[in-house]
């Protein structure tokens, strides 16, 4: 009975509150069509809760490429298709520059660090991150350097299961991860290294549970929601235990900083810290620290590695694909060590890569985004703080742009003579303000780490292994588990 009358008085509330929010709706004069929402769900019942961007593909079909949607008593915009796109992050880039608040980020990154900060304070540490990551070796041989020894080290831990079957998502991810940890800290883990391991488990159960429908609930009925049990309050608590853990290995508060030998970005921070300036106390501190070190740790780790995973599931499922990007490795590289100059002779695998990227579809939805201020887009009017959702799903998979979008097509990138063609739709890494800060690093990591590893190895298989390509439920386009057999070709 009890349960009974909690039930109904949570109904009531929310019809009172969707009562409430009707009165609001002068607000949302000529907002952008989308389909006709039900009390309190919104339009919850029409999508794909796991894979929303599916659906929004889907009803673009009906409403057009500007449409919007309500999840409970969140309106979203979803834009679709690479015009649509580049028109609202190039031509109106500086007002769709924002990113909305929700409770879930005001539980985890708040509004600190690069990826979910906002304002003056998402300017300024961006262009710290990028000059920074610049000065520690992004796009430079030093980098390149540090990669081509990571290969090795990865090149021994797949010879280390002699042919047989293994997983090899936890290596990857820490080939990756040390990159990325080589710039913030000077360091790098072994394979098996249990702290390396213990931050890759959280970012990785995150961003595996992200996509839950108890944290899109929470984030439409953060006071209704928030006591109960649920995936919303593991990844609050999951990002505690990064935050500490990070911050006692990483950080290391109160240690001293040369300002004169700057080793690392984190010593970089740390002596911008130091600095009797106003822009100091107001910007660098150590909230925006831990929290742009774990922004750069997680992106850094997740999208290259795995795209990574990707490219070797897929290399297995095509052989005959495999083949030719070893032919031409032998071909212009042979046996020495591949080097980020040897890209712009191997036309061939640098179209299965940016195939790779562009089949992979790893954030398919996008980080949302929002507009500064109450803006029109394409004759409709979007008021300051709505959360805009630019589909990158759409986008890579926008047919007037690549002939067979639902296939993995390395002749995406290739001319009629074999050479390599670009393609102004290809943006994994999004566009405009809010682009990767990475994507140089990234870019330079992918060709490294797949030549290397394909100079190497024969990638196969396990006899009667059935090879899936459909992706793992997530927040990332991730592959689903799978074993592989990497055969030595040395």
């Amino acid at each position: 009975m009890d349960l009974v009358l909690i039930l109904l008085s949570v109904t009531v509330f929310l019809i009172l509150v969707n009562v409430l929010n009707s009165k609001k709706n002068d607000k949302y004069r000529n907002f952008p069509p989308g389909p006709k929402s039900l009390p309190i769900i919104g339009n919850i019942h029409m999508l794909d809760i796991l894979k929303p961007h599916k659906s929004f593909l889907e009803i673009s079909k009906t409403y057009g490429p500007v449409f919007s949607i309500s999840f409970g008593q969140m309106k979203l915009v979803v834009l679709c298709g690479y015009e649509t796109v580049k028109d609202a992050l190039i031509n109106h880039g500086e007002e769709f520059s924002g990113r909305p608040d929700s409770p879930i980020s005001s539980q985890t990154s708040n509004g600190y660090g690069v990826i979910f900060s906002h304002g003056d304070n998402w300017k300024e540490m961006r262009k710290f991150t990028l000059t920074t990551l610049r000065d520690f070796g992004m796009g430079r041989k030093s980098i390149e350097n540090k990669i081509s020894e990571e290969c090795e080290y990865l090149i021994q831990a797949f010879k280390s299961y002699g042919g047989k079957p293994f997983d090899n998502q936890s290596i990857v991810n820490t080939a990756v991860a040390n990159i990325i940890v080589s710039i913030l800290l000077d360091e790098r883990f072994e394979y098996d290294d249990p702290t390396i391991l213990k931050i890759m488990s959280l970012v990785n159960e995150n961003i595996r549970i992200l996509e839950n429908l108890m944290v899109k609930l929470y984030n439409s009925y953060p006071n209704l929601i928030g006591w109960l049990p649920g995936s919303h309050r593991k990844v609050a608590a999951n990002y505690r235990e990064m935050k500490d853990f990070m911050m006692d290995y990483f950080i290391k508060p109160g240690k001293e900083v040369d300002v004169n030998n700057q080793r690392n970005f984190i010593d970089a921070f740390q002596a911008k810290q130091q600095e009797e300036k106003p822009k100091s106390k107001l910007f660098y501190h150590d909230k925006n620290l831990i929290t742009l070190v774990m922004d750069l740790f997680s992106a850094g780790m997740e999208t290259t590695s795995t795209t990574l995973r990707w490219g070797l599931l897929l290399m297995m499922k095509y052989p005959e694909i495999q083949k030719k990007v070893q032919n031409e490795i032998e071909c212009v590289i042979g046996s020495a060590q591949p080097q980020t100059e040897h890209r712009k002779q191997m036309p061939y695998t640098d179209a299965v890569i940016h195939e790779i990227q562009r089949f992979g579809d790893i954030i398919p939805g996008n980080l949302p985004h929002s507009p500064i201020r109450d803006i029109t887009f394409r004759g409709y009017s979007i008021p300051k703080g709505t959360i805009v959702i630019p589909l990158l799903h759409s986008v890579l998979r926008d047919e007037t742009c690549f002939e067979k979008p639902e296939e993995f097509y390395p002749e995406h990138f290739l001319d009629s003579k074999g050479k390599f063609k670009k393609n102004e739709a290809f943006i994994p890494f999004s566009i405009g303000k809010r682009s990767c800060a990475g994507e140089t690093l990234a870019k330079m990591e992918l060709f490294l780490f797949f030549t290397t590893l394909l100079q190497n190895f024969t990638f196969q298989a396990p006899p009667g292994a059935k090879l899936d390509l459909t992706p793992a439920i997530g927040f990332t386009n991730a592959p689903l588990p799978y074993e592989i057999c990497a055969v030595s070709r040395r």
